[in-house]
């Protein structure tokens, strides 16, 4: 499968939720639902684990999907990704970034290409 990288730099195709919808596999769903219950301190049912990537218009998302507000901007902007945006970093997603340096590091990388 190619690697889908989402508008914030996470690999979606990385992510348990995709895999497990991707493969329709409840037993992966109800481990992931388990997971970030335990790490976001919410109940997520395994029937709400199911995405098809951040990039996607239509089909199946996590609840985030909705109100992300760095997913609407590259939206808004028709962007690839926040990477070739011309307003990188932003306020926004570096903000997102700080807790995520496995998705800054990947946006870094796809920058570093562009500029070759």
């Amino acid at each position: 499968m190619e690697k889908i990288v989402a508008f914030c730099g996470l690999v979606c195709t990385d992510c348990d939720a995709f895999i497990a919808t991707q493969e329709n596999n409840d037993v992966k769903r109800k481990e992931v639902a388990e997971a970030w219950s335990k790490e976001f301190g919410v109940e997520i049912k395994p029937e709400e684990i199911n995405c098809d990537g951040c990039l996607t218009k239509e089909g199946r998302h996590i609840n985030h999907w909705n109100v992300c507000e760095i997913r609407k901007c590259g939206m808004e902007k028709g962007v690839k990704n926040c990477a070739y945006c011309i307003d990188y970093s932003c306020q926004k997603l570096t903000a997102f970034l700080k807790n995520s340096p496995e998705a800054k590091k990947t946006l870094e990388e796809i920058r570093e290409q562009l500029q070759k």
